[in-house]
Order: structure tokens, then sequence, then C-alpha cells
């Protein structure tokens, strides 16, 4: 269990593992427009957003021996929304590509989340949208391979009875 600075909320790291997915796959009008109101003083910059590479890892048949695949843009960042003891909470953020917005937006809804005062509105209003948003992008693309599924059917070979039934005796 992955247990806060704050003791009285603590949070299964599978679950602040599945937000941190959300956050990095959630529009970014959709984080402006929530978190507007949270944006109005400057955080404590743990580690200002910062763009980099990292090395994406394949394995082949999805079990086999790793190779390494290629590199990917990435950017990443961790805040605490302010330096008060009120506060406390870290959010971090990792995101695909380079928007530094984007990052600071996450780790912003990272620490929001992790506040127990916070949790459900930011639930309510950010991660059930995007769930939805996800869940219908992810059935429109369903749908649009659907349209090219092709099945392939065999037709089973009938022998005449006499050259099996000579076979067996």
């Amino acid at each position: 269990m992955l247990q806060t600075s704050d003791s009285r909320l603590s949070t299964t790291s599978h679950s602040r593992a599945q937000w941190l997915a959300l956050l990095a796959r959630a529009p970014l009008e959709l984080l402006e427009q929530v978190l507007q109101p949270h944006l109005q003083t400057t955080p404590y910059w743990l580690r200002k957003p910062e763009t980099g590479l990292m090395m994406v890892e394949g394995r082949a048949g999805g079990n086999g021996e790793r190779f390494n695949l290629g590199e990917m843009t990435v950017t990443r960042c961790a805040l605490r929304l302010s330096n008060s003891a009120t506060h406390r909470h870290v959010g971090v953020s990792y995101i695909v590509g380079r928007s530094h917005r984007h990052a600071y937006l996450a780790a912003v809804a990272d620490a929001l989340l992790l506040d127990e005062k916070e949790h459900s509105e930011i639930e309510r209003s950010l991660l059930t949208p995007v769930r939805a948003l996800l869940a219908q992008q992810k059935a429109a693309r369903q749908a649009q391979a659907d349209t090219s599924k092709v099945d392939f059917f065999t037709v089973a070979r009938e022998s005449g009875g006499d050259a099996d039934e000579g076979e067996q005796s």
C-alpha cells in the first residue's frame, strides 16, 4: 500500500497508477477547464516540466527476449501546490510528447487527487469524463477495425465412404 504524506489518506499504488495513466491521456482542454480554479497560485516546483527521451523496449512474441524498440519523447514534472502545511501532497506526471503545459496540469491534478478534500470532486469532474472519452475513442477504433474484418471459412473435404471404410479394416 502506498502511503501519501498525509497519513489519513492512503491509496493503493494500483489506483494511483490508473489515474496517472488517465491524466497522461486526458485532453489538454479538459484539464485546463477543470483545474482552472486551482491554478491561481504558483506551485512549489520539485521538478519543473522537462522533456527527454526514454528507451522503449519490446519483446518478441510478447514473452521472448527484450530488445530496444526505439526512443520516445516524454515530459515529466513534480510539484507541490504550495509550500504550506495544508498542501503537502506531491503531484507527479509523465506524459508522452513535449507539452510542458500538459505535464504541469497532470501533476496538479495528481496532487489534488491525493488530497482527501479534493479527491471526489476531481474524480467526478475530470477522471470520469476522461474514462468516458477514452472508452468512446476505443469503441470508435474498434468499429473502424471491424469494417476491415475478414472472416475466413474452410470447407472440410468430404471423402467418399468407400475409401475411408477400406482403410479402417
